[in-house]
């Protein structure tokens, strides 16, 4: 594998034509606006290609991957039923625009459909429930048993939304300001946008996950093939499978947004047997609310990495 300083992230790839287009791709990101990490790994060759893979940043929602993964895990092995029913109070769940979050009224809900709603619309009051369940640190230590390195679960969902009215109030545009501009600072008045606070997450630590569940490699066999299933059913295709929609390919992913923060974590797989598995996690310069060129930077990146990485 090379590397070397590229005008921008640190770039890495098995050859010469791999890192010209990790070059691509970080000159793309920087046109529009955003830094972070970005790495791609087929599954069988292992030729892998990126940026800034082992650079720590906050998940957002990609954080429920592991979540889901280590529930998963519980139910598998039968220390948790998956029909469990779990009361959801919209009084007291978690903060978001979709699921059981945007609720009025009280709803009763098994713990297996907590995961449906979790990976598919990333339904952040269903995470926090099974946050109850399997609390953030019982979730890092199971990673740690397992050898996950690159990834840290430390708090529940609503944690950053907490954070975030602690720092500005109601006012979601000031929190993003902040945001923007304490990131190039290195200052984090928004705890949760703190690596050393957050959940937070590397690029070639996520690849790692997705590899040894794609592959396999890692835990219950059913608790792999469930997490699976539940990433091909996400409802939000703007990113990773932005330019890769083709009846010949299955994008299996989960997007992460919060403030500045736009990021998917994913597997793409061709009827050819192709596996390219990635992570895309970028911090946006802007203060914006609605970024729909970053979602197609995103999308790019993904179909020229799988272009270029596939057989």
């Amino acid at each position: 594998m090379t590397a070397r300083q590229a005008p921008g992230p640190v770039c890495v790839a098995d050859d010469a034509e791999l890192f010209e287009v990790a070059e691509t791709i970080a000159a793309e990101w920087a046109a529009v606006g955003i830094r972070g990490a970005f790495l791609a790994r087929h599954l069988d060759t292992g030729e892998q290609l990126g940026f800034g893979i082992d650079e720590l940043v906050p998940l957002a929602s990609v954080a429920k991957v592991p979540l889901a993964l280590v529930v998963l895990e519980r139910i598998a092995t039968g220390a948790l039923d998956a029909a469990r029913p779990v009361v959801i109070n919209p009084n007291a769940s978690s903060v978001g625009p979709t699921g059981l979050a945007a609720f009025r009224y009280p709803a009763t809900v098994a713990v297996g459909d907590l995961l449906h709603m979790m990976l598919s619309v990333s339904d952040n009051a269903a995470a926090d429930a099974l946050f109850d369940l399997v609390p953030p640190r019982e979730v890092d230590a199971q990673l740690r048993a397992w050898g996950c390195a690159g990834i840290r679960l430390r708090h529940r969902m609503n944690r950053m939304y907490e954070c975030a009215a602690g720092a500005a109030g109601n006012d979601f545009s000031l929190a993003l300001e902040l945001a923007v501009r304490d990131d190039h600072a290195g200052r984090h008045p928004i705890e949760t946008l703190d690596p050393d606070h957050a959940n937070a997450g590397t690029a070639r630590g996520l690849v790692d996950l997705l590899a040894r569940v794609w592959r396999d490699e890692l835990g219950h066999p059913d608790a792999r093939a469930e997490l699976r299933r539940l990433m091909g059913r996400q409802v939000f295709t703007q990113r990773l499978a932005g330019e890769l929609r083709a009846d010949t390919l299955r994008v299996s992913g989960k997007t992460g947004t919060f403030l500045h923060l736009r990021h998917e974590i994913g597997v793409v797989e061709s009827e050819a047997g192709d596996r390219v598995a990635m992570a895309a996690l970028t911090r946006s310069d802007r203060r914006a609310n609605l970024a729909p060129d970053i979602d197609l930077a995103i999308g790019t990146s993904a179909r020229l990495a799988f272009e270029a990485l596939r057989g």
